[in-house]
């Protein structure tokens, strides 16, 4: 089993995830993914774990609202961070929170009614692995169970660059980085130049709506939906500001559910959840 590039571990260990959902597009992210939970999770007290849940925003959410939720994460820092949102949520606790691989969780088979998988399937890089991690969650789904299986687009990093050339950098103009960019478009590896100016991720795997559905179907799920949780709403400016405003905000949300599961512009979204069934 190939372990997670040394890269995007050290990001994650240095905390790199905290506080992402509260500002900019990751606001309509997490807007939209929840909606798309509620809309889909059995009532509470189902069981649910969340495999690659970061520090637990969204462990700590569906806990407050009844559900018996296990977190899992490869990042030592994020599962010990993970204890910070306790005091946003009083009298709320997880069921657990655990150091933990997405390719072998130690939990019987059939025993999450759904599993939040929304972060793993863009750090595992190897084909046959990320289909090795989609089993380990079909294996732990009870019959009829969902899964919610975020990914990164091929288009992603090409598209942020475009918007905030010549604002915030001037990528577009880099050889090397748009070598990368390139790659990403041909076969969806992105992998870091290195002594650049890019950040990045490290070495990662960027999907495609039809890769997505073909390695769920691979590991045995169905009724795969794919939804562009972001639309084309992470293009408007000043989302910070628009999100103080009920009004705004609401317009901004009503123009992603109406492209969300529109095929030809799925790439658009930068980020994918794909709602499978066992």
């Amino acid at each position: 089993m190939k372990s997670i590039n040394k890269d995007v571990l050290a990001g994650y260990n240095a905390g790199i995830e905290k506080n992402r959902l509260h500002v900019d597009m990751g606001l309509i992210e997490f807007e939209r993914t929840k909606e798309l939970l509620i809309e889909h999770l059995p009532k509470p007290p189902a069981v649910l774990y969340d495999i690659g849940g970061g520090y637990g925003e969204y462990a700590w959410w569906l806990s407050s609202l009844g559900y018996e939720v296990h977190l899992f994460d490869i990042s030592e820092t994020n599962i010990e961070m993970s204890s910070s949102l306790e005091a946003q949520y009083s009298g709320i606790t997880l069921h657990s929170a655990e150091v933990a691989d997405a390719r072998s969780i130690e939990r019987p088979d059939e025993s999450a009614d759904a599993i939040l998988f929304m972060g793993p399937l863009y750090h595992i890089t190897e084909k046959n692995e990320r289909i090795s991690a989609l089993s380990e969650c079909y294996r732990l789904l009870k019959p009829s169970g969902y899964l919610f299986s975020a990914t990164i687009t091929r288009f992603a990093t090409l598209l942020w660059a475009t918007t905030v050339y010549g604002i915030k950098n001037r990528l577009l103009e880099d050889d090397e980085f748009m070598k990368m960019v390139n790659r990403e478009l041909m076969d969806g590896e992105h992998i870091k130049p290195q002594n650049r100016s890019y950040r990045g991720m490290g070495c990662s795997h960027f999907h495609s709506p039809a890769e997505l559905e073909s390695e769920l179907a691979a590991a045995g799920f169905s009724d795969t939906v794919i939804h562009g949780i972001l639309g084309g709403a992470w293009l408007a400016p000043n989302i910070d500001e628009i999100w103080k405003n009920e009004k705004s905000r609401e317009a901004i949300m009503r123009s992603v559910r109406l492209l969300d599961t529109q095929k030809d512009i799925l790439g658009l979204s930068t980020h994918l959840l794909a709602i499978s069934k066992k």
